[in-house]
């Protein structure tokens, strides 16, 4: 089909919805990157030693090219270490990124070097208690970067969890500049998730040693590349395609693979064309619209991604002057049918989905079934309809064809029209202890509703003492509490999983409330996150107690304490304050842990105006 599909009516209704709420702050950013716009190329008013020394270390050729405004300048921005799988690819990418942006036209220049942690390495660690505030890290070392004058566009590198979108929340203060993000893709398939999930429970239960477990997680995470399963990293990819930010079928390539290669080439020529110097200027300002970030979160939805991005997404379209509510995700979750089931929703990793037909194929149902906008701009300067095609390397070269129309695996992705749910799988729920976040589609119907005494922590070492002490083996709600961002940066908490799977497999009614993350891994749990307001900014949370009847309802989104006044109570426990924040780097984040805003609100630690 075309493009032409009617717009389902509720997406169409949300969309109008954000568009009243942001008019005037969308209206005052579209000024300030509009008027930024008409002072470029920006370098040409630089006085003359600032100009040299933009350029003092080009070789001859560049310097010439740079000494005027003919030529496009190119910033690449990096978050390549060669610690982390998912960004040790990026080693070779500037030279080949510089290639083809000469070849193009243009010059490009390593701009900046951003940070880039993995919270698959600090799970459990305190120095996951920085991996929230990292995001609005990166998103300032971009600003760094990009802050010289000197740029007509911007090339950027970056895969996993708050990484991409700091990098976006970035640019985004250089609205008028185009901006291609560059992938590294996935790691090839290792261990079965299935077969990793039951090693990983087993030790929860004793039953194998560590041994065991570090040879299952070893097979699991074996090579260069992202992390196979569809946690918030592979949600980045998803949505930079979903959005028009990467190149079509560019998300879940394999690194070093000859397309890869291909792809990353084609980017860097791509944004050269996309500047003010070329014909088809397209700054990332004027991409992300309020009909992008619907689509973003109708394809989080569709695809059962990470809860993570009801966090991101927030605040990525704050810094474009944009207001998105978790309303908005509740009314379009209601109406987005789940057509992928990837791990931890299913037992297929991100190469089965890719395999099974992908971006293409659910980009091509979405638009179909009129629960995306086609019509927006995206960095290959057409639509997203742009978006139905996957790239093919050919005698001819890279080249771009049109995706499959049936699935090639139903197991793992599926068309609009036969769906695994009719809804998304992500619910709000409400209730007298706050406002959270549960994502339903990798638990099943019967445990959407649990009902049982609490059990309260203030940390998450001690809800793991107790489970290995046999304290837990009943029905209960799993209260751990003082985990939200100003409390200890809202670390995620995904050590409590196994534990919580045996009881649960055990035949207990288990559940957890939370005002930390869980992301994209949350599993066959049910879970309330990223409550608000947390513990540590006086929420009800403080205030519950051991023993305490909690109903989590995920049918009918609510979430309440039964039989008890809370307002009664004074609150108890309480974040361990600054004085015990200390060590892995923590107390130089003091600031922004005393800064930082509510979960709903993007959790972030900038006032971001237009």
């Amino acid at each position: 089909m075309s493009g032409s599909t009617s717009l389902y009516p509720v997406v169409a209704e949300v969309t109008e919805r954000i568009i009243v709420r942001s008019a005037a702050s969308r209206a005052a950013y579209l000024a300030r990157i509009r008027a930024a716009a008409q002072e470029h190329p920006m370098r040409g008013g630089l006085g003359c030693a600032n100009l040299a020394h933009g350029f003092a270390a080009c070789a001859p050729a560049d310097k010439l090219a740079l000494r005027g405004v003919a030529k496009p300048d190119i910033a690449i921005v990096s978050a390549y270490n060669d610690m982390l799988s998912a960004h040790q690819p990026f080693e070779t990418y500037p030279a080949l990124l510089k290639r083809a942006v000469h070849d193009a036209g243009g010059v490009a220049q390593f701009a900046g070097a951003v940070p880039a942690m993995c919270d698959g390495i600090t799970q459990g660690r305190t120095g996951m208690q920085l991996s929230l505030f990292s995001r609005d890290l990166v998103a300032m070392s971009t600003a760094v970067a990009l802050a010289h004058d000197m740029f007509d566009g911007a090339l950027l590198l970056g895969v996993c969890d708050k990484i991409v979108p700091g990098l976006i929340i970035g640019a985004l203060s250089f609205g008028h500049l185009p901006v291609v993000l560059v992938p590294a893709g996935p790691m090839t398939s290792g261990l079965s998730n299935t077969e990793k999930s039951r090693v990983r429970q087993l030790y929860a239960e004793g039953k194998v040693d560590r041994d065991d477990l570090l040879d299952a997680e070893t097979a699991s995470y074996h090579g260069a590349g992202t992390c196979t399963f569809y946690g918030t990293a592979n949600t980045n990819q998803m949505l930079m395609e979903i959005m028009g930010l990467h190149l079509p079928g560019a998300s879940f390539v394999n690194p070093g693979t000859t397309l890869r290669e291909a792809l990353t080439a084609a980017a860097g020529r791509q944004v050269t064309r996309l500047t003010a110097l070329g014909d088809t200027y397209t700054p990332i300002g004027e991409i992300i619209d309020e009909r992008a970030m619907v689509n973003s979160i109708v394809g989080l939805l569709a695809t059962g991604g990470s809860t993570n991005h009801t966090i991101h997404l927030v605040a990525i379209a704050a810094a474009a002057g944009i207001r998105l509510t978790w309303d908005d995700f509740a009314e379009l979750s209601a109406v987005v049918p789940l057509l992928a089931r990837i791990y931890p929703n299913g037992s297929a990793d991100v190469n089965h989905f890719h395999a099974a037909g992908g971006t293409a194929f659910l980009i091509g149902e979405l638009l179909d079934a009129g629960l995306l906008h086609g019509n927006v701009r995206t960095v290959t300067g057409a639509d997203l309809n742009r978006y139905r095609q996957e790239p093919v390397l050919t005698e001819r070269g890279l080249l771009w064809r049109d995706g499959v129309r049936k699935s090639l695996d139903t197991d793992v992705l599926r068309p609009v029209a036969d769906p695994f749910a009719p809804d998304g799988g992500l619910r709000m729920v409400t209730g007298r202890l706050g406002r959270a976040v549960v994502k339903t589609s990798a638990v099943r119907p019967e445990h959407h509703v649990v009902q049982a005494p609490a059990r309260v922590f203030d940390d998450q070492a001690d809800f793991l003492a107790a489970f290995q002490a046999g304290e837990l083996d009943r029905d209960f709600v799993a209260v751990v509490r003082y985990q939200g961002p100003r409390a200890n940066g809202m670390p995620e908490l995904h050590k409590l999983i196994p534990a919580l799977g045996v009881l649960q497999d055990r035949g207990h009614r288990v559940a957890l409330v939370t005002d930390g993350r869980m992301s994209g891994a949350s599993g066959k749990i049910p879970t309330a996150i990223h409550l608000t307001p947390e513990a540590a900014a006086g929420g009800p949370l403080a205030r519950v107690c051991d023993g305490d009847v909690i109903r989590l309802d995920a049918t009918a989104g609510t979430l309440d304490i039964l039989g008890i006044d809370l307002d009664d109570r004074e609150p108890s426990g309480g974040p361990p304050g600054d004085d015990a924040w200390v060590g892995t780097g923590r107390e130089l984040f003091a600031a922004m842990r005393r800064a930082v805003g509510p979960a709903d609100h993007g959790a972030t630690i900038m006032t971001v105006t237009a």
